[in-house]
Parts: C-alpha cells; structure tokens; sequence
C-alpha cells in the first residue's frame, strides 16, 4: 500500500500521460527535473506511492494516476550529481479529468501545493487532499 502520495507536472507537448502509458510497466525516468525542492520529494518517494499526473501548461487538468517504481537515483540526463530522479509508471487515466480551476474553487484543496506552490513540479499531496482530487475525478473509493 502506497506510504505517501504525490503530484507530477508535465506539460503535454513534451511528454503526456498517453506517453507514459505507452512505456506500460517498465514506466519511465522522471528526469530534468532541476528545482531542488522536487528533487528532495522524489529523494523522499518510495516504491509503490502513488501520484497524479498533471498537464501543465496546456490543460491545467489531473488526468491520470501514476506509481513510482524506482527509487531516486542519478537523472541519466545530466552528469551533475546533485540531481535526481525517481521512475513512475502510469496506472490508470482518471475518469473525469480534474482541471487547476475546480482545485482552486474546491475549500478542502486551499492548501495544497498544486494551488500555493504552483510552479513546483514534483509535489507533495496530504492524505486528505488525495482521497478528495481523487472523489472529484470520479475515483471512490480513492486507490
């Protein structure tokens, strides 16, 4: 069972959640990432914790969730070490689409990171805040 949930942004054009779902178990690196507050929650992550996966940019919806599959390691797309990555897979896409608006508009989401934090791509989602995004995209219960 998933310890701790999360929120990973991408924008769509450059790599959507159709994507991942078609890299199917093997799922992918979540490289590139060069924030340090990202790379410290992926560094916090552990196999079998759960994630939306968020388009950015263009969308400005929850449409899937994903699960991380490895542990952060070095990102295969710098040879800085001071970054790093995990590798999630997508699980399922979510049945209605949960856009950045009805977040907004939503009380019990005021405080998440998605509304507060919005440019950071790798982001912490509460207990309260994952069974609730999960409620309003049609997933109950919440996996």
């Amino acid at each position: 069972m998933a310890k701790n949930h999360w929120l990973f942004k991408s924008e769509p054009s450059v790599f959507s959640f159709s994507q991942l779902q078609e890299r199917r178990a093997k799922g992918t690196e979540w490289d590139g990432v060069r924030n340090y507050a990202a790379r410290n929650n992926m560094r916090a992550m552990q196999v079998g914790d759960l994630g939306f996966f968020y388009h950015s940019n263009e969308g400005l919806e929850i449409v899937g969730i994903a699960e991380v599959c490895a542990l952060a390691h070095p990102d295969s797309t710098t040879d800085d070490p001071r970054w790093e990555c995990v590798d999630i897979r997508a699980l399922k896409p979510v049945p209605k689409p949960v856009s950045l608006d009805a977040v907004k508009a939503n009380p019990k989401l005021k405080e998440m990171a998605l509304v507060r934090l919005g440019r950071l791509s790798v982001q912490p989602v509460t207990p309260a805040e994952w069974k609730e995004v999960c409620r309003m995209a049609g997933l109950d219960p919440a996996p």
